[in-house]
C-alpha cells in the first residue's frame, strides 16, 4: 500500500515572530559590535522604524548634525571605545529638544548603576534580548509608556529573556 509523507517540522524552527504594530520615528542605532548593530537594525527596519546607523560614537554624532531633527530615539550600547553611550546622548541632546535614549549593555542594570555608568530611572535593556523586548521597550519609550519598568529596583527598563 502506498504511504503518504508528512513533512516534518525541522527539530530546531525558531517559534514565528509575534506580529506587531508598525514602527513610527527614526532610531539612531550606536553599537560597535557589527554583528549586534545589523541584528538590531534588521529587527527595527522589520518593524517599519528608519535607522541610521553608527559603528563609533563619532559617526553618531555626526549623523545626528545632520539629522537631527529627523532623530526620535538613540539606541546605544552603554560601553564603547572612546566615548560611553551616556557621553553621547548628553552630545546629542539639548534642553530644547531633550533626545529619548535606550541603553543596551551585556552588563546587568545593577551593574552599570553600581559602576557608574547610568543613572537611576534610565532606559536600559540588557542584552541579550528579543526582537519584542526590543520593539515593545523602543515603543514605550516613544509613546511615553513605562509599562515595562521595573519601580521595585528604580532602573527604568531592565529587560532580559
Amino acid at each position: 500500500p502506498a504511504t503518504s509523507e508528512r513533512a516534518q517540522p525541522p527539530v530546531a524552527a525558531a517559534p514565528p515572530l509575534e506580529p506587531t504594530a508598525p514602527g513610527a520615528g527614526t532610531i539612531l542605532l550606536l553599537e560597535d559590535e557589527k554583528v549586534v548593530r545589523d541584528l538590531v537594525r534588521a529587527i527595527l527596519e522589520r518593524d517599519g522604524f528608519r535607522v541610521i546607523e553608527a559603528s563609533a560614537p563619532e559617526e553618531a554624532l555626526a549623523a545626528s548634525l545632520r539629522d537631527r531633527d529627523g532623530i526620535d530615539l538613540l539606541l546605544t550600547d552603554v560601553v564603547m571605545p572612546g566615548m560611553s553611550g551616556p557621553d553621547v546622548a548628553r552630545a546629542i541632546g539639548s534642553p530644547e529638544r531633550p533626545l529619548k535614549v535606550l541603553y543596551m549593555s551585556g552588563y546587568s542594570d545593577e551593574a552599570v548603576i553600581q559602576k557608574g555608568l547610568l543613572e537611576p530611572g534610565s532606559a536600559f535593556l540588557q542584552k541579550p534580548f528579543s526582537a519584542h523586548e526590543l520593539t515593545e521597550a523602543i515603543r514605550g519609550l516613544l509613546d511615553g509608556v513605562d509599562s515595562m519598568s521595573t519601580p521595585s529596583r528604580g532602573t527604568g527598563f531592565s529587560l532580559s529573556p
